[in-house]
């Protein structure tokens, strides 16, 4: 039995066609957790981003250009089932990944997701991700740029940075 898992497994790593469908029903479904349950996380109307922390995870492991291309569908999926402007998400989860895909080292990704890099990784991505998109929502008249830049430039970040850390945990410990 274990080893039709083994067969399995390594056609999914071998084969990129069902590598992406499968990236694609997670970003879906991630997208679903998104908006239903995050909003009973909220915290002065800042909640942490999975689908950047998809991305960079898409990124260092697949490589810039693909985590580039995640980034903008997963932000164009986000896009259409919220209530945001479309193409914000798009474009900043773009950046998201082309930052994060400068740290994409071929047959690594799983050693940086389950180390601190990746948190210093994903902390990088969100404050690109969460500058670019939150720009497109203020009004310089509304709010000083200095509560703009703590609540979504930093608090939204370590937030999405925290949320990450499960992840590298999770990865860290099916690691050993």
């Amino acid at each position: 039995m274990a080893l039709n898992f083994d067969i399995r497994r390594s056609e999914y790593v071998t084969n990129p066609v069902l590598r992406y469908i499968g990236y694609g029903v997670i970003a879906l479904l991630l997208s679903v957790v998104h908006v239903v349950f995050l909003r009973f996380m909220q915290v002065s109307s800042v909640t942490p981003d999975l689908l950047l922390i998809f991305t960079v995870f898409i990124a260092i492991y697949e490589g810039q250009f693909t985590g580039m291309i995640a980034g903008f569908l997963c932000g164009l999926l986000f896009d259409a089932i919220s209530t945001d402007v479309l193409g914000t998400n798009a474009l900043a989860k773009t950046m998201a990944g082309f930052a994060a895909g400068y740290f994409y080292r071929e047959n690594q990704g799983m050693q940086v997701v389950g180390s601190f890099n990746f948190l210093l990784i994903i902390a990088l991505s969100g404050f690109i991700h969460n500058m670019i998109y939150s720009f497109f929502f203020i009004k310089p008249m509304q709010v000083s740029f200095w509560i703009f830049f703590l609540q979504y430039g930093l608090a939204a970040t370590l937030y999405t940075t925290v949320t990450a850390l499960f992840l590298m945990l999770f990865v860290n410990r099916r690691r050993d």
